[in-house]
């Protein structure tokens, strides 16, 4: 595995609008796949690594902020500053960058963030999907020069599921605080020079972006079981369907391929097919 220092970037500053209503209780981050949030399963993806390649972890938020904040426990930042410390773990040190103004995707959220990365690359995975692509695969052997990806498509493309990516030095240095992406600010370049390094596996990758997707990935995670949250109670039939922490299905309730959320909506998921 490579000894280049890095740190990684969680991206979950995106509205979520086709996950409504589900997003108008939570932010797509916080909603759980397999019973625990995707933003968290998102952090854990980067324990694999050495603390040699990274121990820095930050997290940028926009929409539903405040709640991502709070899950968190992050103290706010003072008035000017890119990036607060959470509470983190005894491996990773998370950190958060807070976009108060307007989300600035994911090269300008790398651009925001230049100051504190002080020389690093970045290590980028993004909460909206759920994925079991292993980052080390990604950070092998990597130079630190040449901007790589991680993709579950046997070829590269605008469009192709990127898994993970690693954004070097040289390109973090020149990127801008301003709404713009990755692809076409440094992958598209790349591609065309044959410098973009890309790296493909076979993998599991759902983009939680719909309720049918979302509901998807969590059978992938349960391996087709209803995923159940903490504290649910389930005195009704489920059939695969996802459960929130603390909701509960009463007695004689049927649901099938559904979401009940915590405050006790419900979201029937209807096949592509159905559609």
């Amino acid at each position: 595995m490579t000894s280049v220092a890095v740190a990684g970037l969680v991206l979950a500053a995106g509205r979520g609008s086709r996950l409504s209503p589900l997003t108008a209780e939570l932010p797509k981050p916080l909603c759980p796949v397999g019973g625990r949030p995707l933003l968290d399963l998102a952090i854990d993806r980067f324990a694999v690594l050495s603390p040699r390649t990274l121990v820095d972890v930050v997290v940028n938020a926009h929409f539903g902020a405040e709640a991502i904040s709070a899950h968190l426990h992050a103290v706010d930042s003072p008035p000017g500053a890119v990036v607060a410390h959470c509470a983190g773990s005894d491996r990773l040190r998370t950190w958060l960058s807070w976009e108060r103004e307007q989300a600035l995707g994911t090269a300008g959220a790398i651009g925001r963030l230049r100051p504190w990365l002080d020389g690093r690359g970045v290590l980028v995975v993004n909460a909206d999907a759920w994925t079991d692509a292993p980052l080390h695969d990604l950070m092998d052997g990597w130079d630190g020069v040449s901007p790589r990806v991680l993709i579950v498509d046997d070829r590269f493309s605008a469009s192709a599921r990127v898994a993970g990516a690693l954004v070097p030095w040289d390109e973090v240095r020149r990127l801008e605080p301003v709404p713009s992406g990755l692809y076409e600010t440094v992958w598209a370049a790349h591609q065309r020079l044959g410098s973009l390094q890309v790296v493909s596996r076979r993998s599991t990758f759902v983009d939680c972006g719909t309720a049918h997707d979302y509901l998807r990935a969590n059978l992938a995670a349960t391996h087709g079981r209803s995923s159940v949250g903490k504290g649910a109670r389930i005195d009704g039939a489920i059939t695969r369907c996802v459960v929130w922490p603390g909701a509960a299905v009463e007695r004689g309730e049927r649901l099938v391929d559904a979401i009940r959320t915590t405050a006790g909506q419900t979201v029937l998921v209807r096949s592509r097919s159905d559609a």
